[in-house]
């Protein structure tokens, strides 16, 4: 079974000023920089077979960052770039719905379906990735790998990883450093930071067989939320109970 930890990169200034990024090329801004430090710190406890990379710079330069410090190797995979919004790129998302608002609430109703003017259906784009995910799935069997994707391709691939629908593409239209790892076999999700950086872990046996053996989580069943110290998990009755799993310095 191959884990997949989907990662956010850091965020460009289009992203710090919610503008439509799509698949233009545009480096990491200095908020972007301090998200890849922080992303980097975190997956550095992650044992990862290689880390795949959209090719826009962004998410290149996140990969590189991560690569730096879980000292793993990366490489580029074009099939990964982002989304393209077409003539819509590079403009406010409120000035979208503003002045095309037809338009937008069509991409609100059937996402996969919309095309914006000059751009590419959501349905094309995953196209792109499901033979590469299957790929990936295969050649890394029983092992944990990176996907470094900006958004919205990352939560496309994360639906996709996860069997659920895709939801407002707008909501994931900005990157801010975030990423979840993904069971391709159980669709479930393992661990997640959230834009803010708090984890949220699934104390299940094949997370906790990554971790040294002192720092394993218990059986406790739940989720997390972080903590000075680490993470504290709440068990189904409603009760909390602290857990040994490693603290990401958050």
């Amino acid at each position: 079974m191959c884990q997949i930890v989907v990662v956010r990169p850091g965020s460009t200034l289009f992203d710090d000023q919610e503008r439509i990024k799509g698949c233009l090329d545009m480096p990491l801004s200095e908020a972007g920089i301090e998200q890849v430090h922080k992303v980097a710190d975190e997956m550095a406890k992650l044992s990862l077979s290689m880390i795949y990379a959209a090719p826009c710079e962004s998410a290149q330069s996140t990969a590189k960052g991560i690569s730096d410090q879980t000292k793993t190797k990366w490489k580029v995979c074009d099939c990964f770039r982002n989304l393209d919004h077409g003539l819509w790129q590079g403009k406010l998302i409120d000035e979208v719905k503003r002045q095309q608002p037809r338009l937008f609430k069509q991409l609100q109703d059937n996402p996969r379906a919309f095309c914006p003017p000059g751009g590419e259906t959501v349905a094309e784009a995953e196209a792109r990735v499901e033979k590469m995910l299957a790929k990936l799935c295969k050649k890394h069997a029983d092992e944990t790998i990176a996907i470094v994707i900006p958004e919205p391709m990352a939560s496309l691939v994360a639906s996709k990883l996860k069997a659920t629908d895709l939801q407002d593409v707008w909501k994931s239209e900005q990157d801010t450093g975030g990423w979840e790892m993904i069971d391709s076999e159980s669709h479930d999700t393992l661990m997640s930071t959230q834009s803010n950086h708090e984890s949220h872990v699934d104390a299940s046996p094949s997370l906790s067989s990554q971790l040294p053996s002192s720092q394993q989580a218990s059986s406790t069943e739940g989720s997390y939320d972080g903590a000075k110290n680490g993470l504290r998990a709440n068990s189904r009755d409603g009760q909390s109970a602290a857990v040994a799993i490693p603290y990401f310095g958050l």
